[in-house]
């Protein structure tokens, strides 16, 4: 796992969380994240993040259901077990249209819950570092990742800048990893930071 050194800010108001986030991105550092207690219409634009795809990756589940379903029963009542209901074809597409759509709901909604999941990095034992806990309360928590061009005394001195009420260095793991949370933070040396370029 990647230890890498983090400058973490706190900020009381989103007012001043978002000037903050233009400040640091238009001074060319990099945001690791940035942590609210609520959601923020428009925050993912002001950090420069693209577009979701996951509704591109619904349409693809949904149609993939549709087919699903379509087929299994056209072969069911035309091959595998062709049966005369009524005098009824065997193929009688209006009476496949509610299982259909029910099905193309499934996988679009099963398909997407399980992409957001991996994503998202979302999973029963999946543990991620908190640069700080009082981002699920009170606190908007800014993120930013020290590479070889963004010292911490550059970061530090920014975020301060740009309102910052709290500003301190963590050297955490940057990714995540299956098990428990310690109940105390582990503790790294300089040694094992790796600068991300």
């Amino acid at each position: 796992m990647d230890v890498r050194k983090f400058v973490v800010g706190l900020f009381d108001d989103e007012k001043v969380l978002f000037p903050a986030v233009k400040q640091v991105r238009k001074a060319g550092f990099r945001i690791h994240d940035v942590y609210t207690p609520f959601p923020i219409h428009g925050l993912d634009k002001v950090m420069g993040l693209r577009e979701t795809s996951l509704h591109t990756a619904g349409f693809i589940y949904g149609i993939t259901g549709t087919t699903i379903a379509l087929s299994f029963m056209s072969w069911v009542f035309t091959s595998d077990w062709p049966l005369n209901i009524g005098g009824k074809p065997h193929l009688p597409l209006p009476a496949f249209v509610p299982v259909t759509f029910e099905f193309t709901v499934l996988c679009a909604a099963v398909g997407m819950v399980l992409t957001f999941c991996y994503l998202c990095q979302l999973a029963p034992g999946v543990k991620k570092h908190h640069f700080d806990a009082r981002a699920t309360d009170d606190k908007f928590v800014m993120v930013i990742e020290c590479t070889s061009e963004t010292t911490e005394a550059e970061a530090t001195a920014l975020l301060n800048a740009a309102g910052a009420h709290e500003v301190h260095t963590q050297i955490a793991e940057a990714g995540w990893w299956f098990g428990t949370y310690d109940k105390e933070q582990k503790l790294y040396d300089e040694s094992q930071v790796k600068v991300a370029h």
